[in-house]
């Protein structure tokens, strides 16, 4: 009697799991569709907010997807998907973060539906992907060309991407003053623009409110006047940036010097002291009149910058540096011996002042600068920080736009109509390719049902007045969140950069490609050792999770609980 076929083969190490088929994918889409979930009462202007607390009891309050998803520490490898998803919207296009993740839910449910009908991955996958391609050029048919620099065009930008924001109330004010930071900092080239969005600093302090936030054209920096005998104001400043240490250098090898008597150790001193000082007479001779150093500055050499009534602001991040040359027009000098008035920048004022318990430096009234700061204020550090995350997307929308200037309306209007359209266009593929084109067009649809969801709406009677509204032709007809009833956005002034919309389909598309096409899940697991050693082929620790050391494999032992000693 043969016993071949009977060994058993083990490929996996122990503690190893894997499922397979159905099973894996149903999985990963429930993993997924959780995700989605926990971002989509957060979507539009009647959107919730999150509180989030991590372990050290820090508290974000944000209803920004990419900031809530970053912040929960998501463990299951497909929900990490569109985690990732998410934050790389918020990086490229800085907007569209929840959305992005609305959508990828929505395509994997719709899928999901297809699955069960026996309807391969792959074929959904392929009309998945038709369906993108089709929906990526209908948005860029009905989009509106605009020109980069309309300021009242900017300014409604960026106050859309604010009004699903908690700052929402100061709205006009901040996409005022984010269009004008934009601009500033704008590159123009032959007719195109390049906006460097970390060319704008933003700096936050908690106190006052929100409608006391300022546009400072130059730099706010978070340090103070090094020394109390130095101005704490200089007027039409020549600033010097300088990137070395102003203090006498430790030698490299370890070196000795024998002194025998009390002359030498002052001729010794006496010639540290001339070093420094000629440091300072170097600084001087330039015309300098406020100095701003990377590195650490001596104190003797403080005595003496005071003494020239030079304004000095030591250990100023590199970060700043480059800013401030930007802002200032001034040169970043390694070596003293190369600072000449020509490399100084200018500024109307560089003063220090109080801020709340903080003394910090501003430099402002800069010519053209091509670097600016925003100082934005609120009633508390929570709502300090959620106005930062708004005002980020607000200068992302308006570079985007700058830098592709194409509109779409918002409030939906561009995923109903493009799932109108699509659904018309899908009667054209062949096979079951066409019901997953429909299932897209049904995913697209979720955004414009969530935004009605959330503000309280009948979604069912909103959608089908919606694509009554769309099927007469009106493409900006949406969903206007605050009056609850459906209206034309573009008159709304809710308007929104074509390439948010552009990159909100393609990631989402991708995410659930990705997803879909997966039907095997491997996990091994760290702690188990070579097949060895423990009773049975178990490690010598025991099964993993089992409370007590080597108790595995025991045969006849009935479950013991995983009783923890």
């Amino acid at each position: 009697m043969s016993i071949r076929g009977t060994m058993p083969v083990i490929l996996l190490k122990e503690g190893a799991t894997e499922t397979k088929g159905r099973e894996a994918q149903r999985n990963n889409i429930a993993a997924a569709k959780i995700i989605a979930e926990i971002v989509h009462t957060s979507l539009g202007p009647r959107g919730m907010d999150k509180m989030l607390v991590d372990d050290l009891g820090d508290v974000t309050i944000t209803n920004d997807g990419a900031t809530i998803l970053k912040e929960i520490d998501v463990q299951h490898p497909a929900a990490k998907m569109l985690v990732e998803i998410s934050k790389t919207t918020d990086n490229e296009v800085g907007d569209g973060t929840t959305s992005v993740v609305v959508l990828a839910g929505a395509l994997l449910e719709s899928a999901e539906s297809l699955i069960n009908q026996d309807v391969h991955p792959t074929i959904i996958v392929d009309g998945y992907r038709k369906a993108a391609k089709k929906a990526k050029q209908l948005l860029q048919e009905i989009a509106d060309t605009v020109s980069p620099n309309d300021k009242t065009l900017l300014q409604k930008i960026a106050k859309t991407a604010m009004q699903t924001k908690l700052v929402r109330k100061d709205s006009s004010h901040l996409a005022d003053i984010v269009v004008q930071a934009v601009l500033a900092v704008a590159e123009k080239d032959g007719e195109t623009y390049h906006v460097d969005e970390d060319d704008i600093k933003v700096e936050k302090k908690a106190g006052k409110s929100i409608k006391d936030s300022l546009i400072i054209e130059g730099i706010v920096l978070d340090k103070e006047v090094v020394h109390a005998g130095m101005p704490k104001k200089a007027s039409e400043a020549k600033i010097a940036l300088v990137n070395t240490a102003l203090e006498i250098n430790k030698t490299e090898t370890d070196a000795k010097i024998n002194i025998s008597n009390p002359q030498q150790l002052k001729t010794f001193l006496d010639e540290e002291n001339r070093m420094l000082k000629t440091m300072v007479d170097k600084i001087v001779a330039s015309g300098a009149t406020v100095l701003i150093c990377q590195k650490g500055v001596d104190d003797m050499v403080q005595h003496y910058l005071a003494k020239a009534g030079i304004l000095t602001v030591r250990r100023v991040k590199e970060s700043d540096m480059t800013k401030l040359a930007k802002a200032t027009g001034a040169r970043i000098t390694t070596n003293l011996d190369d600072l000449f008035e020509k490399d100084l920048g200018t500024a109307q004022l560089v003063e220090e002042r109080k801020i709340e318990e903080d003394r910090w430096v501003f430099v402002e009234g800069c010519r053209h600068p091509k670097s600016v700061s925003l100082l934005l204020r609120g009633g508390s550090q929570r709502v300090v920080d959620e106005v930062e995350r708004s005002v980020h997307d607000s200068i992302m929308v308006v570079k985007d736009v700058m830098e592709m200037p194409s509109i779409v309306a918002g409030g939906g209007a561009p995923e109903t109509y493009t799932a109108t359209k699509l659904r018309t266009w899908s009667k054209t593929l062949e096979g079951r390719e066409q019901l997953a084109a429909e299932k897209f067009a049904e995913a697209l649809e979720s955004i414009p049902l969530t935004l009605a969801e959330n503000a309280g709406m009948d979604p069912i009677d909103t959608l089908t007045n919606l694509r009554s509204k769309q099927l007469k032709g009106e493409k900006w007809i949406g969903v206007d969140v605050m009056k609850a009833k459906v209206a034309n956005m573009k008159s709304s002034d809710i308007i929104e950069p074509l390439v948010v919309k552009q990159q909100i389909i393609s990631a989402a598309t991708e995410a659930a490609c990705m997803i879909l096409r997966i039907d095997d899940v491997i996990a091994t697991s760290k702690t188990a050792g070579p097949p060895h050693g423990g009773e049975g082929g178990m490690p010598p620790g025991g099964m993993p999770g089992m409370g007590m050391g080597g108790m595995g494999g025991m045969g006849g032992m009935p479950d013991m609980g995983g009783m923890d000693m």
